[in-house]
């Protein structure tokens, strides 16, 4: 009885390797704009904050000048 052999070929995948590794360079660039961005923010901000007032309007009040009714009322002759 002849014996049937099963051949397997085994696959290999290369993939390239990364041509070049930031380290983490962008995060931590990110990191230092993110910080230097709320300093500035709060080197300009908090002084803004308390130097605001409570805005004033000043609007005259309209006088309104009602005439006095004139009543004339005749007493009645006296006996």
């Amino acid at each position: 009885m002849e014996e049937i052999k099963e051949k397997h070929m085994t696959t290999i995948v290369n993939s390239p390797s990364p041509t070049s590794d930031s380290g983490g360079y962008g995060f931590l660039i990110g990191i230092l704009i993110l910080v230097g961005f709320v300093i500035t923010l709060l080197y300009f901000g908090i002084p803004a904050l308390q130097r605001m007032n409570p805005v004033q309007v000043n609007v005259e009040t309209p006088e309104i000048n009602v005439p006095a009714p004139q009543i004339n009322v005749e007493s009645p002759p006296s006996e």
